[in-house]
């Protein structure tokens, strides 16, 4: 009977953790394709067009983690539909590194219709870069 009383109080705790858990709908990565590496330290600015079709509402700026990775874009408890753009912020990532670009950013603009969730990544070199909808 303790057994299972322990077996229960452990499951409802798990449930209970997985229920506070807060989930994000948008992630990025950057992978830097001449070095094979992660870039990290790079800023990523979200923003949302407006009703308008003109202007752009800034939504959030993160860095890239160690891993090249930003994972918490959008929280899910939102209704996140629309047209979205994300500009990788690079210019200072080459500098860092004492290398030329001829990208000082790069802007990459999708449409969001759904709940699921998007990963919008980039593979970066100097003088080339490319993106694709990934999970």
């Amino acid at each position: 009977m303790k057994n299972l009383i322990l077996t229960l109080g452990l499951a409802l705790s798990t449930t209970l953790a997985f229920a506070q858990t807060k989930t994000f709908q948008l992630s990025s990565h950057i992978l830097d394709i001449s070095k094979g590496m992660p870039a990290s330290g790079v800023p990523i600015r979200l923003e949302k067009m407006d009703t308008d079709k003109k202007t752009w509402s800034v939504i959030d700026e993160k860095i890239t983690d160690a891993n090249g990775r930003i994972s918490n874009f959008l929280s899910s408890e939102n209704t996140n539909k629309g047209i979205f753009k994300l500009t990788f912020l690079t210019a200072d990532y080459f500098k860092s590194q004492k290398i030329q670009s001829f990208y000082p950013f790069i802007e990459v603009v999708f449409e969001i219709k759904d709940s699921k969730h998007y990963h919008v990544p980039i593979t970066l070199s100097a003088y080339g870069y490319s993106t694709y909808r990934g999970n």
